[in-house]
C-alpha cells in the first residue's frame, strides 16, 4: 500500500506520522497494546450513543446472520429501535421473526474517517424483545422522536425492538476521550 504524500487527500496520514505511530505501537507489549485500544464500557456507551445509525444483527432459523441498519435511542442499558414508515418490501419483517424465535442480538455502531486515528466501533450484545402495545412503546417512541426530527413529523407505528445490552465491547484507534 502506498501512503499519500504530505498534504494529499483529506486528513490522510503522512508517511512520517504513520511511521511514528507504528514505532510507538512497537514499543508496547502486545497485550498492553490490545488493552489500550479497548474501550471501557462507559466510553463505549458514550460513543455508541453519538452514532446516528447502528446495525442490528439477529439470527435466522438456521443460525444464519441477518444484519440491517437501524435508527435507535439508548437509555441506560436499553437500546430501542422502531419499525417506522420508511418503505419496506414486506410487512412480515425478518428481524421481528428472528427475534421472536431467538432473542440473542448484537447492535453495532461505528465511526469511519479517512484519518484512521479517529476510527472506532462499539458492539452491544444483548437480548431483544418486541414491544407492541401503546403503553410499552410510548417511552421508547418519545426517546426516538427526541433523537430524530423525522419521527416528530411521522411517528413510527411500531412495533419497537427493545434490546437489553448485557455486554459492551469496543475498539478505538486512539485512546478513549481523544476522538469522538
Amino acid at each position: 500500500m502506498t501512503l499519500p504524500e504530505s498534504g494529499e487527500g483529506t486528513g490522510a496520514r503522512t508517511p512520517k506520522r504513520a511511521a511514528g505511530k507504528a514505532a510507538r505501537a512497537a514499543r508496547l507489549p502486545a497485550d498492553e497494546l490490545r488493552r489500550a485500544l479497548r474501550l471501557p464500557a462507559d466510553e463505549a456507551r458514550r460513543r455508541f450513543a453519538s452514532a446516528p445509525v447502528a446495525r442490528l444483527a439477529t439470527l435466522g432459523s438456521q443460525g444464519e446472520p441477518h444484519i440491517i441498519p437501524v435508527t435507535f435511542a439508548l437509555d441506560g442499558e436499553h437500546i430501542y429501535s422502531a419499525v417506522d414508515a420508511k418503505p419496506k418490501t414486506t410487512s412480515r419483517l425478518r428481524r421481528l421473526a428472528n427475534i421472536a424465535a431467538d432473542p440473542r442480538v448484537a447492535v453495532l455502531a461505528d465511526h469511519y474517517s479517512d484519518d484512521w486515528d479517529r476510527l472506532w466501533w462499539v458492539r452491544a450484545d444483548g437480548r431483544a424483545a418486541i414491544l407492541g402495545t401503546r403503553d410499552e412503546m410510548a417511552g421508547p417512541l418519545r426517546l426516538l422522536a427526541d433523537r430524530y426530527p423525522q419521527y416528530r413529523v411521522n411517528p413510527p407505528q411500531g412495533p419497537v425492538i427493545a434490546v437489553l445490552a448485557v455486554r459492551w465491547a469496543g475498539w478505538a484507534a486512539s485512546e478513549p476521550g481523544q476522538n469522538p
